[in-house]
């Protein structure tokens, strides 16, 4: 037996395109085929695109998929030495399967149904389909291999239970969403398998954003002693090709240097923007720039992932504002060669102010007249997205997200959340990297005291911990659900504990109308964060 090429397709695909995915699917067998691969393995649910979520309650969805299927089996029968690994929906007279069919001359020669499916974090697979529970294992060229699907992978039995049935060599389609340091994570469970069973391993990855989920790709292959062999980028398509030898081992190939944290937030990010804004169709993008971190940020990420002819900054200049931040405003937006406009905010809001003086009269002035600042700028915004048709990027972090500094209507009125489940530390440091890159974002952006701007001498300390601390108690009480004494005993301040765990309950109410966002952390607000709004429970 001589050795033998694989080749991990790396797609992102459109969720719904059926046609449009199955091409993808095409593509890349007749790109491995060339390369002289003859297995070619695709990602979990290639054909749909992954999650599909409730278009999997509709038997249309499901009729059409296997009716791509069937039309891309046809096209591949005239290539009769690939063998091609397609993921879709399957329904059976027992409930639908998360499948993957093995598909050869035309015909499918295998299959493997899910068994392990995820019901935690942003998985709700249980509610879609129903558990496999028998092996897959199938021949090509001499070497017989093992199919197991994304969650399959991070429990024991799936892989044991395909050893047992004779498989040499282990095949992981997977659709993964991304979160901070999750490569490592992947590689180390699947570590654990092949010191039960000492089979080399295939893993491959989907790429590509799809709403709040960013799907990195990092494709890679482990041999028999749990060693990278070969590794494929994040965040980006591509083909991979791993080589096997006479012995069933896995040779070694291209490996692909790990990148650091920042590194990989800030392509997640521009990979979730840039997919959202052209799988959606829209033209361009707006974004309310302020002089501030946070919309830089965005700003940067922005054209980084459309391009400076698709972005459009405004700049909404109140009496409060100060001249640095126009000042660094104009300048960011010439570093990037955006369109930029100016337009003040002060006519609009004391039209508004007049008009409300008669009910305020007697009122103490609060945050009601600077929630009316806010609100004036996200009604421009939202009036520049209706006549362009552009998409409002919305510039609100995590660290505010969760303690409601933000306004509804006003600063959270658009259409995509960029930079949601970033904690504003994490915003100064992804800053930093991107100015290692190309320095566009002014120094005194980066240096001076956040501030809202909407009263005078305002800076964001005046109602919140530091940032270094109030981040730490939303990481611990959020993403990791450490209780308040727990988090106090970390030697966080009581009071600050209890401020800020107050707030996160407080404004669940704002986050629910928020837009949806890239997710980047374990835990992000939105698809896995389901706290009731109506709740009397503190802990």
């Amino acid at each position: 037996m001589s050795s033998q090429k694989i080749a991990l397709a790396q797609i992102n695909p459109l969720l719904g395109d059926l046609a449009g995915n199955a091409q993808l699917i095409y593509t890349a067998a007749l790109e491995a085929f060339s390369l002289g691969a003859k297995l070619v393995v695709t990602p979990e649910l290639s054909l749909t695109g992954y999650p599909p979520e409730d278009l999997l309650l509709r038997p249309a969805f499901i009729e059409a998929a296997q009716q791509e299927l069937d039309l891309l089996m046809q096209k591949l029968e005239q290539h009769r030495a690939l063998t091609v690994i397609v993921g879709h929906p399957k329904q059976t007279a027992t409930g639908l399967l998360n499948f993957a069919s093995v598909l050869q001359n035309g015909k499918v020669i295998a299959g493997y149904a899910k068994q392990e499916l995820p019901n935690h974090e942003v998985f709700d697979e249980v509610r879609y389909f129903v558990p496999g529970n028998q092996a897959c294992v199938f021949e090509c060229e001499g070497i017989r291999y093992g199919l197991i699907l994304c969650e399959d992978a991070w429990h024991t039995g799936p892989a044991k239970q395909a050893h047992a049935a004779g498989a040499q060599v282990l095949l992981v389609p997977n659709a993964s969403p991304y979160h901070l340091k999750k490569e490592a994570l992947r590689i180390e469970v699947l570590r654990q398998h092949i010191q039960l069973t000492e089979m080399p391993l295939v893993y491959v990855n989907a790429v590509g954003g799809q709403d709040e989920l960013v799907f990195d790709g990092g494709s890679f292959a482990l041999n028999g002693k749990g060693e990278v062999v070969m590794s494929m980028p994040q965040f980006e398509m591509g083909l991979g090709i791993v080589e096997m030898n006479s012995a069933a081992q896995l040779e070694k190939g291209l490996i692909t240097l790990p990148q650091s944290v920042e590194a990989q937030a800030y392509q997640a990010l521009v990979l979730g923007v840039r997919d959202y804004v052209n799988k959606n169709r829209f033209p361009g993008v707006i974004i309310g720039l302020s002089g501030g971190v946070d919309s830089a940020l965005v700003l940067a990420i922005a054209v980084d992932a459309l391009g400076a002819d698709k972005v459009r900054a405004v700049m909404m200049p109140s009496r409060y504002t100060a001249d640095i931040s126009w000042i660094d405003a104009r300048e960011m937006a010439k570093n990037l060669g955006v369109q930029y406009d100016e337009i003040p905010i002060s006519g609009p809001v004391d039209a508004l102010e007049q008009s409300l003086s008669e009910q305020f009269k007697g009122l103490k002035i609060d945050a009601t007249e600077e929630n009316i600042q806010a609100r004036v700028r996200g009604t421009l915004l939202m009036a520049l997205s209706n006549k362009t048709g552009r998409l409002v990027l919305t510039t609100g972090n995590k660290s505010e997200m969760a303690v409601g500094y933000c306004t509804l209507y006003g600063d959270m009125a658009g259409g995509f959340a960029v930079i949601k489940d970033i904690a504003k530390t994490l915003v100064y440091r992804l800053c930093a990297y991107r100015n290692q890159m190309t320095p566009i974002i002014p120094e005194r952006i980066l240096t001076r005291a956040p501030s809202a701007e909407l009263r005078p001498d305002q800076t964001d300390q005046d109602s919140l911990p530091s940032y270094e601390i109030l981040d730490g108690i939303v990481e611990r009480y959020m993403e990791q659900n450490q209780s308040i004494a727990q988090i106090i005993a970390a030697g966080f301040d009581p009071e600050s504990v209890e401020k800020v765990t107050r707030l996160i309950k407080l404004n669940e109410y704002k986050r629910r109308q928020a837009p949806p966002g890239v997710r980047v952390t374990t835990r992000a607000f939105g698809r896995d964060w389901r706290y009731p709004i109506t709740s009397q429970f503190r802990a």
